[in-house]
């Protein structure tokens, strides 16, 4: 009995005995499963792990200031009292006419409420510093919970296409928007594109001049209208009387009505000098959505139904909350509004649902851990029996499960590196209850005790090395919370996760398992007592291991235990086969790529026209995409954006995309048929598509960037190179290393979408006022600068209070568009001089033709200049490599530098490499300090160690063999299998597996040896017995990886478990044994302990 043995069992064994021997075991185990369900109900699921990254912009407006002036006065001094916050990692900055623009970031995972404070504070006690040309400045939050997780795309329905104007759409979309914000946990709600409502008062300069009124009395007369307050009370007979002053405008016709001026002494009415109009204001930019012909076809509905205008709600949620619930509740709450707000023939398509898709992919994760669980499941009953099976069968779910409720603890969502952690560690957990099931049937079958103690002393038997493996995963997995930048809190589920599974299936092993093993197993005590005795009969040693597999192990093992030759030709061939693994990296036989590309069900097209490109020839260019993208049947929906930024994602976010709101931008939302419904992958289809838009682009002049969403932390481009200089060189020099290094990558094999930071030279009119006459005039140079705005850009001086409006309804006065077209409209506008002549603007200056500011770009205090780059089957440390190459033969302008690794895909690899190379050195070492302590020398730990690089032996040739047999060619682009971070997370799981069985191996070989037993025959008992479990848990683990081989992202994790299983259980089965006999052997039987 367990008591009997206080001194050999000790405290864990203690704990074993206790399950063992009461129902303990069954009410942890109803625990374990009854809080894992808890959790996958309760705990909020997202598609991906959410990255906090504090980010602001300020941006202050400097009107009429160039852009070296800006950058002098404004931007410097700005970006060094930002650069003294603690926690900032990067200070962005872009200095152009009139305005400069801030952006600073702070550290991932820097409190964001804490870090908004300390700018605030910055800039409120350094206020006094502003200089006078600083008319103000704004400071805007940018953080992941205001990217929307639904857009609602509101259109007019087939057949109605011509019926409802965006202007009408808009003013749809915004009674809606004041319904959906009602929507519990619905944070912020922005509206994308279509005319608002506004009274426009375009102003006739002849009829003002006719009137001897000026534009700028105009806009004092409206701005004085639009006043009200409350005076205050009167008092009388005991009684209190609000009083007020409501002089607001209540209508267009209130504002027609005013009173501009007197001439002849009669008055001048609004109407008088200018036409005024209640309705959609100038087009700012224009939406459209589209489908394609294939998606029209399915509905069956005729396939020249063109686009039509588009107006598109974007919804996000609060922080913490489920995506999921919120993007449901907000689609059913749109379709209600649908039914009871949208007239007939107007109609709303969603065409952005994360929460639809977190959910899909929650669910295919699930499914497909379910289906690893029931696979091994299904293998070990058939390797060791259906009971042995139904060990394993609840000790996996019962680690899992108290995996995941502790996640939920944590504060981690369920995600899929959550899930892919908990498939990555399915091999790791299977392996314990195999090893615990298998020693015990082996002991109880062999009939040696009664079945409590043979169930006892199997469990303790295996129990050190279990426990010292366990520990050594934990320590393996450790180094992932040290990542740092973006990749940290992406990969910190997996770092929690596998840690906490193993550690649960530890804690099943002591408990669980071992009740249930002898519970269901206890009948068959003394089974192979014949095939048993002559091994109890020799001493106290274990049972003997089964004839066949002894049978087939002494012809493996034997060759290498009989002479040195053997094993020297065995660490030859090993190293040679080390030394062929890095020649194909070197060779480039094995593509490296530091993060996958996925498979989404949408691409996004960004279109840069020149600088100074109308709006209305930006959205000619992308309806020619969409003719194009029309064309292609994996396209349901596109959405058109000219003008105006789409409802930003984490990739947009971080690369500012939100700031695309020039005429010249434009960009299409592309929606693909769900990833289920086709056969190529997103990553393809953009391949294949991309001559056919280049093509497109070519034709009208555009660059285009063929955006794909990261499945991991965005970067600025896949390829970002910075152009540095020195402190005294003029800014163009940087410009033209940019142009240089632009072309030199636009001719690089595999490197697309190249583009810089640069802006197309362009001319601009710049008035140059006669101060001399303006001041004989008494026109003062801020009458100029007025006037010309109001003409140019309108103002709003006053609103229009109309009763039931729930928008702000402006009064913009501004000159008639067919008078902005030349100056020479611009020459007869009128001010009124001191006298009160009016002064026609020609008469104080005239108009000259002048070069556009470059727009100057800094980070970190320095100028810098970007070159920006994608690439198509090419991995991007390759080109990185090739590109430096060229440079030395082909070098950039003196005293220029360009650093590959500040920014870009590069720089994550870059930083990965060296964040997991410290971190993994130190857990090395602590690991051999475990295995130095478990077995008593320093020789034997670095043999165990060994595993991890002989993991390379299966999994980069296994690569190399799958590119051969798997990868492809797409549009004339190579789609190859990339060796990703995954991957390398994959050897990180099988030297874990590796270890945990060469340490049980080493503790069944040192075991026999305490029994007397002969070293060789210690050798080949020991590996005899643990053979078929190292094979069980090799296939388990190759199983369990299985299904995850067809996702995108993780299944390079997946492949270096199946390719590395091959080489970890040679190395486990062959080379520890002949490493343990050469180490301890020396040609003896009979070893010194």
């Amino acid at each position: 009995m367990v008591g009997s043995e206080p001194g050999r069992t000790g405290l864990i064994g203690s704990i074993v005995g206790y399950f063992l021997t009461s129902r303990m075991s069954v009410i942890l185990a109803l625990a374990a499963l009854a809080l894992g369900a808890a959790a996958i109900v309760v705990t909020p699921r997202e598609e991906e792990p959410q990255i906090v990254v504090p980010m602001a912009d300020v941006v202050v407006r400097v009107p009429g200031a160039s852009a070296e002036e800006v950058e002098k006065l404004v931007t410097t001094p700005l970006e060094r009292l930002l650069w003294q916050i603690d926690g900032v990692e990067y200070v962005y900055s872009i200095s152009r006419k009139d305005m400069a623009a801030v952006t600073v970031r702070f550290f991932v995972g820097e409190n964001r409420e804490d870090s908004l404070i300390k700018l605030h504070t910055m800039i409120a006690k350094n206020v006094d510093l502003a200089p006078g040309i600083v008319e103000g400045w704004v400071v805007k939050p940018v953080e992941i919970d205001d990217v929307p997780i639904v857009a609602l795309t509101l259109h007019a329905d087939h057949g109605y296409e011509t019926l409802y104007s965006d202007h009408d759409l808009r003013r749809m979309a915004e009674e809606m928007f004041h319904r959906l914000a009602e929507v519990e946990n619905v944070s912020r709600i922005t509206l994308h594109s279509g005319r608002s409502r506004e009274v426009r008062v375009e102003i006739r300069p002849e009829r003002l001049t006719g009137f001897n009124i000026s534009p700028l009395e105009v806009r004092r007369a409206l701005a004085g209208a639009d006043r009200a307050l409350t005076a205050g009370d009167l008092v009388a007979a005991d009684r209190r009387t609000r009083v007020v002053s409501q002089s607001f405008l209540l209508s267009a016709g209130e504002a027609a009505s005013l009173v501009v001026g007197v001439f002849d002494g009669r008055p001048v009415y609004l109407r008088d000098v200018a036409d005024i109009s209640d309705g959609p204001g100038e087009p700012a930019d224009y939406s459209r959505i589209g489908f394609s012909d294939t998606y029209l076809s399915r509905l069956g509905l005729d396939t020249a139904h063109p686009s039509r205008p588009a107006v598109t709600l974007a919804v996000a949620k609060k922080r913490g909350v489920n995506a999921v619930t919120v993007a449901d509740t907000v689609v059913v709450r749109a379709e209600e509004l649908q039914r009871e707000v949208l007239p007939r023939g107007v109609t709303l398509t969603v065409t952005r649902n994360q929460g639809e898709t977190a959910q899909a992919k929650v669910n295919e994760l699930l499914s497909s851990l379910g289906f690893a669980i029931v696979t091994v499941v299904a293998l070990l009953a058939f390797a060791l029996g259906w009971r042995e099976a139904l060990v394993v069968a609840l000790a996996v779910p019962m680690s899992f499960s108290l995996a995941l409720f502790v996640n939920h603890l944590f504060g981690y969502t369920i995600n899929r590196v959550t899930l892919f952690a908990l498939i990555l560690s399915l091999g790791l957990v299977v392996d314990d209850p195999i090893t615990n099931v298998d020693n015990i049937q082996r002991h109880i079958r062999a009939g040696i005790k009664n079945s409590l103690e043979a169930t006892l002393d199997a469990v303790r038997e295996v129990l050190p090395p279990v426990i010292m493996s366990t520990l050594a995963i934990i320590v393996s997995f450790t180094p992932l919370f040290f990542i740092t930048g973006m990749m940290g809190p992406y990969m910190a589920p997996m770092a929690a996760n596998v840690p906490l599974t193993v550690t649960f299936s530890t804690l099943a092993a002591l408990t669980v398992v071992p009740w249930m093993a002898w519970l269901l197993l206890r009948h068959r005590h003394g089974q192979t007592a014949p095939d048993t005795a002559a091994a109890a009969e020799e001493g106290n040693r274990g049972p003997a291991p089964n004839a066949r597999l002894l049978a087939v192990y002494t012809r493996i093992i034997t060759p290498f235990l009989g002479t040195p030759r053997n094993r020297r030709l065995l660490a030859v061939g090993i190293l040679a086969g080390l030394g062929l693994c890095l020649g194909l990296v070197a060779l480039r036989l094995v593509p490296l790529k530091m993060l996958p590309f996925d498979n989404k069900n949408e691409l996004q097209l960004l279109v840069d026209m020149p600088e100074g490109t109308t709006l209305e020839r930006t959205d000619r260019t992308l309806r020619d995409f969409e003719a194009f993208l029309r064309t292609v049947p994996e396209v349901t929906t596109l959405v058109t954006y000219a003008g105006s930024p789409s409802p930003m994602d984490f990739n947009g976010m971080v690369r500012h995309y939100y700031w695309r709101d020039e005429p010249h931008l434009g960009e299409i939302r592309i929606n693909l048929t769900d990833k289920s419904e086709r056969t190529m992958q997103s990553h393809a289809i953009a391949l294949r598509l991309r001559d056919h838009l280049d093509t497109v682009a070519l034709r009208h002049g555009a660059v285009i960037k063929l955006v794909e969403t990261p499945p991991g932390p965005p970067v600025l481009s896949t390829l970002t190179a910075e152009i540095y200089g020195r402190p005294d060189l003029p800014y163009p020099v940087l410009l033209d290393g940019a142009a240089h290094l632009r072309e030199m990558m636009r001719s690089e094999p595999g490197v697309v979408d190249v583009d810089d930071s640069s802006e197309a030279d362009r001319p601009m009119l710049d008035f140059v006022l006669d101060k001399e006459k303006a001041a004989l005039h008494g026109i003062t140079a801020s009458d100029v600068v007025q006037t010309l705005r109001l003409a140019l850009s309108g103002e709003e001086p006053a609103f229009v209070h109309a009763p039931g409006e729930r928008q702000p309804l402006p009064v913009r006065v501004v000159l008639p568009a067919a008078l902005r077209t030349g100056t020479q409209a611009l020459d007869h506008l009128t001010m009124k001089s001191a006298s009160g002549a009016m002064v026609p603007l020609a008469e104080v200056g005239s108009f000259r033709e002048i070069a556009t500011d470059q727009p100057i770009l800094h980070k970190n205090l320095r100028r810098v200049a970007y070159v920006y780059a994608e690439t198509a089957g090419v991995p991007p440390g390759e080109a990185v490599l090739d590109l430096k190459k060229r440079l030395r033969s082909d070098p950039m302008p003196p005293g220029t530098t360009v650093d590959w690794a500040g920014e870009g895909e590069w720089k994550i690899t870059l930083d990965v490499f060296r964040d997991l190379g410290l971190a993994n050195a130190a857990a090395l070492a602590s690991i051999y300090v475990l295995l130095v302590i478990q077995t008593g020398t320093f020789l034997m730990p670095l043999l165990v160690m060994s595993a991890v690089p002989l993991t390379l032996l299966g999994i980069l040739p296994g690569f190399w063999l799958l590119n051969l047999a798997a990868g492809s060619s797409v549009g004339g682009y190579a789609d190859p299998v990339f060796f990703t971070a995954t991957s390398m997370i994959g050897m990180i799981a099988l030297g874990g597996i590796v270890i945990r069985n060469s340490l049980v191996l080493i503790e069944f070989i040192q075991s026999e040896l305490a029994a007397g037993r002969p070293l060789r025959e210690a050798i080949i008992q020991s590996g005899a017995v643990r053979m078929r479990p190292i094979l069980l848990t090799a296939l388990t683990t190759a199983l369990g990886a299985w299904p995850i081989t067809l996702d995108p992202i993780f299944s390079g994790l997946a492949w270096a478990l199946i390719f590395g299983l091959a080489a970890s259980t040679l190395f486990t089965l062959v080379v520890v044994p002949s490493g343990y006999y050469a180490l301890y052997g020396g040609g003896k039987d009979n070893p010194a302990s």
